[in-house]
């Protein structure tokens, strides 16, 4: 009643300007609605503090808790926290990506490392349905369909709200390890991948999306240090993951643990560091495994004044492999660094410098370099075109010319930046 009266003297006022802006009344005139609206301010104030003061006063020794609101989850501290949105629980979000790829030149790559790759090649589209399961989960799901059938790349599970501040995962997931193997291919800065994920993290060479991938669980925390943000994460896998990984009973599970960084160093630039270990059995038996040893580093500049047109980043991975063999232990070294420069709103200018021994027989070493332009027409599409120069220790040197068209239809969630 009280917020009805308060709505009508409202309107009273704007009833009064607007006929004080047709026909101005007389100074007497205005002084007694004037006078009116005071008396009534006057009563509803009164009223106000009748009801304050009738209202209860709460226990000192028995104070009534306060309910959180409908939906609300209690987080580890005790606190609440609002859950995720609901509101695409029966409707979840469903977006494809076609990912096009045209080569020219010559490839000398072979069936240990890079593989070459047709002339014209719809390589991947990828759907995504994401949805809220309920207050407590969400589920992804990407499906890569591809010239030799469907794959499901991820299928998971999340739960935002366990006990002890911990995010858990469960399904198919890409691997944290290192920065670049769990971007998807369409989320790449590159056409393709560096040659250390083909030669030491390994999955099949002519597979463009290789890297470590697995059915498993993942369990992160996030660890306060000031102004830092500091995250740990472990992963259990069942141990198969292409040719890096094989699992030969039950108890042949893979791991992989990353511990990362992250720190502004100015309003404009910030730095990332990581550190990741992965150990597996590899395809020789129960008693063979392999170890996988990375530092990532990424740097990331963009001005607050032209957020939109320029912005530079900068990243390079150190990787180390220990696979056990019949005859000796293969101990091989990889990395790559890059750097990609947006100069304008839609143009990026780009290079990559590749250097890989092989995880089976360390004495072979590729290097390669590549240059990259890319034009984004708007944020649902973009061109891209590479020229990539491998030296193959083995096979001589492979001069190419990669083009690539990225569309996107419907709503993609957001991928690891």
């Amino acid at each position: 009643m009280l917020k009805f009266r308060l709505v009508a003297i409202a309107f009273y006022a704007l009833a009064i300007s607007a006929g004080a802006s047709a026909q101005t009344p007389a100074p007497e005139e205005l002084l007694r609605r004037l006078q009116m609206l005071e008396e009534q301010v006057r009563t509803l104030q009164a009223e106000l503090a009748v009801l304050k003061a009738s209202a209860p006063a709460p226990s000192a020794e028995t104070p009534s808790p306060v309910q959180p609101p409908v939906g609300t989850v209690a987080a580890s501290d005790g606190s609440t926290q609002l859950p995720m949105s609901t509101t695409n629980v029966f409707n979840p979000n469903i977006g494809m990506i076609g990912n096009f790829i045209g080569t020219g030149g010559e490839s000398r790559g072979g069936t240990e490392t890079l593989a070459p790759q047709p002339s014209l090649t719809l390589q991947e589209s990828e759907v995504s349905v994401q949805a809220i399961i309920d207050p407590f989960a969400r589920a992804d799901f990407f499906l890569a369909i591809g010239e030799e059938g469907i794959e499901v790349e991820e299928g998971f599970a999340t739960f935002p709200y366990v006990p002890g501040g911990l995010l858990v995962k469960a399904g198919k997931m890409r691997a944290t390890f290192g920065r670049v193997n769990a971007f998807h291919n369409h989320s790449l800065p590159w056409i393709d991948r560096p040659l250390v994920m083909y030669n030491l993290l390994g999955g099949e060479t002519d597979d463009p999306d290789t890297g470590i991938k697995d059915a498993g669980i993942s369990v992160s925390r996030l660890i306060p240090a000031g102004n830092l943000f500091i995250e740990a994460i472990g992963e259990v896998y069942r141990g198969d993951s292409g040719t890096l990984f094989q699992s030969h009973g039950r108890r042949d599970v893979s791991v992989v643990g990353h511990l990362r960084g992250y720190g502004d160093i100015t309003e404009a630039s910030n730095l990332e560091a990581g550190f990741s270990y992965a150990r597996g059995k590899n395809d020789l038996g129960s008693t063979f495994s392999t170890d996988l040893y990375g530092i990532d580093l990424t740097f990331r500049w963009r001005p607050l004044s032209r957020a939109i047109y320029t912005s530079l980043t900068a990243r390079t991975e150190l990787m180390w492999s220990r696979h056990d063999d019949i005859n000796a232990r293969q101990d091989a070294f990889g990395t790559y660094a890059s750097l990609d420069y947006q100069f304008r709103r839609r143009w990026t200018l780009g290079g990559r410098y590749d250097w890989s021994e092989r995880g089976r027989d360390a004495s072979v070493a590729d290097r390669g370099i590549s240059s990259l332009l890319t034009f984004r027409p708007s944020e649902f599409s973009a061109l891209r075109g590479q020229y990539r120069r491998i030296r193959f220790d083995d096979r001589g040197v492979a001069n190419e010319l990669l083009l690539q068209l990225l569309f996107t239809i419907g709503a993609h969630g957001a991928h690891p930046f």
